[in-house]
């Protein structure tokens, strides 16, 4: 960008600088402290100027927004076209209560649904298993057969509206209950559209909720992958997710890189089972953490998409641009969350929200004020639905394609976060003898990720208690409060609604009909089929989730993690 007699006298210019006009300053009042740095730790200049960027090509490294290497978005227009998804997390009680809080959404503007399902329905379990009693409908929305998929979603339209699925070892099922929907409805399966999250290597790493062990849990996914190419193109069947590690107290960049090493090893656990690249990899989507040091997670977003196109095009052999584009879901950070002066979470989430826009995100979540206390109130819902809405109309923030492109600071950032994540990814590729796969496996047996996390979280605790990292309201402006806020309560009658919901299924559903189909669903098993068309069949026989789960439990076997035990 610029030549070497330039850049000669720009170096100049800031000694000069340094020593006439910022020095004396310096010496005089100091600066407020001894070092700046970013939530990651990634140290922060006073200033950037183009010596930070001298190596920068405008062609390779950045170019125009939809085309290679994407680091400035995936589309020619982004925003100006249209804005990004609006997506706020949903979900608690029954799936009628869930049902009114989507049709609130909807009417209150928002463009997209994303459901979060109670702990039972995450770990495959029925709602009158002995071990979902006190936890039916409390985080979540319970959903055991095909008939709460019916309530979930009476009075939306399915081939209109696209939903996202939070939710994991029992993924598949909840797909099948998807399309066995619309199936039921009259939609044709080429029309429904969404997201589910399925993203098991993530579990295994940060988020802890698994089922089966890691390899059958990586077949069962990559079951999905086939079934939605050839089935449901609209549909992405994985949301390859950074946001739990990130929330589990990883840095940025190793957030960026873990998740980019678990989509890479999704990649080649596809091709290996002989789909065709390019059939398969337009669907698969990502799913980011927005935390509080606004240029650091702007610098992530577009590292991403540069890396992405580059290793599916150089290691995969990607053709289709469209496998190229690393499209993302963003969720601003709950771990950022403070239960202490809740309304200042509306401040954190505004500005993580921002970073996502102008990162390029495809969709948004923002978190609401109340979150670090309770499942959020359709107060605290509608302002952070608001949040994203004045961003889009009032901020300005969406006028413009990639707002941040060739800031010093930014550009810097980019390439530091980019070589700091390939690092780690070639790490972890050299761990499975040039797998990504294999390696992202071992890694995930030998504790590796959870010690790189541990040890970050760790780290960033200690700033924090040792008030080198300010947290408002918690180590630095802190207050007597007398906050009274109306929470969202869950009744403990949803589990008695729900449970007799599923008695009321169990007594009018034809057992020879289950019985046939979790029979069928062994046979699938055991002879190595593709299971995904097998559950559609088997959820329109309202087999439950649990009666699914528990055969694929009782066919792989159970899993427990290494670390920490002797």
């Amino acid at each position: 960008m610029y030549d070497e007699d330039e850049l000669a006298e720009i170096q100049q210019a800031h000694e000069e600088w340094a020593e006439e006009t910022r020095d004396p300053v310096v010496d005089r009042f100091g600066e407020r402290k001894e070092r700046f740095a970013t939530v990651s730790n990634l140290e922060i200049d006073d200033l950037y100027t183009p010596e930070d960027v001298a190596d920068l090509d405008y062609t390779e490294d950045l170019g125009f927004p939809g085309e290679k290497p994407y680091t400035r978005g995936v589309y020619p227009t982004m925003y100006r076209g249209r804005t990004w998804t609006m997506r706020q997390f949903a979900g608690f009680g029954t799936a009628e209560e869930t049902n009114e809080r989507f049709h609130y959404l909807i009417e209150n503007g928002q463009t997209g649904l994303s459901t979060a399902f109670d702990m039972p329905s995450l770990m495959g379990k029925d709602s009158d298993d002995p071990l979902s009693d006190g936890e039916v409908g409390k985080e979540g929305v319970a959903v055991d057969t095909l008939r709460d998929m019916e309530v979930l979603f009476d009075g939306i339209d399915i081939g209109e509206v696209t939903t996202s699925f939070t939710i994991n070892p029992s993924a598949p099922v909840v797909y099948a209950m998807y399309v066995a929907l619309a199936d039921e409805r009259g939609v044709a399966r080429d029309q429904i559209g969404g997201t589910f999250q399925n993203d098991m290597l993530k579990e295994f790493i940060a988020q802890k909720e698994w089922v089966i062990p890691p390899e059958p849990s990586l077949d069962l996914v990559t079951d999905t992958v086939e079934f939605a190419a050839e089935e449901t193109p609209r549909i992405r069947p994985i949301s390859i997710s950074g946001y739990h590690i990130r929330e589990a107290g990883s840095t940025a960049v190793q957030e960026l890189a873990f998740t980019l090493a678990d989509g890479f090893a999704y990649v080649e656990a596809a091709m290996e089972r002989g789909l065709d690249i390019d059939e398969f990899a337009p669907q698969l989507s990502f799913f980011f953490n927005s935390h509080n040091s606004i240029f650091e997670e702007v610098a992530k977003f577009r590292a991403a998409r540069r890396i992405y196109a580059h290793v599916m095009e150089e290691w995969y052999d990607a053709e289709d641009e469209k496998s190229k584009q690393l499209k993302f879901h963003t969720q601003t950070a709950g771990q950022s969350l403070t239960a202490q002066q809740p309304l200042n979470n509306i401040v954190r989430v505004t500005i993580q929200a921002l970073a996502g826009v102008m990162g390029g995100t495809q969709s948004l979540h923002t978190n609401s004020f109340d979150e670090a206390l309770a499942l959020p109130s359709e107060e605290a819902v509608r302002v952070a639905l608001r949040t994203q809405q004045i961003i889009a109309e009032e901020s300005g923030a969406a006028d413009s394609i990639d707002p941040l492109a060739g800031s010093f600071m930014v550009e810097s950032l980019t390439d530091e976060v980019e070589e700091k994540a390939m690092a780690y990814i070639e790490e972890i590729r050299e761990m499975g003898d040039g797998s990504v796969r294999d390696g992202v496996l071992t890694g995930i047996d030998e504790g590796f990720f959870h010690r790189e996390i541990q040890d970050a979280s760790y780290e960033y605790q200690s700033r924090v208690e040792e008030n080198e990292e300010i947290v408002v309201g918690v180590n630095k402006y802190s207050m007597d409060e007398d906050t009274t806020l109306e929470l969202l309560h869950v009744s403990d009658e949803v589990q008695e609604r729900q449970l007799s919901r599923l008695e009321d299924v169990k007594a009018e559903r034809d057992d020879e009909a289950v019985e046939e189909a979790l029979s069928d669903l062994e046979r699938a098993v055991d002879e190595g089929e593709n299971v995904m068309p097998v559950l559609v069949d088997a959820v329109k026989a309202y087999v439950t989730m649990g009666e699914i789960m528990q055969l694929f439990e009782s066919k792989y076997g159970s899993y427990q993690e290494k670390i920490g035990l002797a």
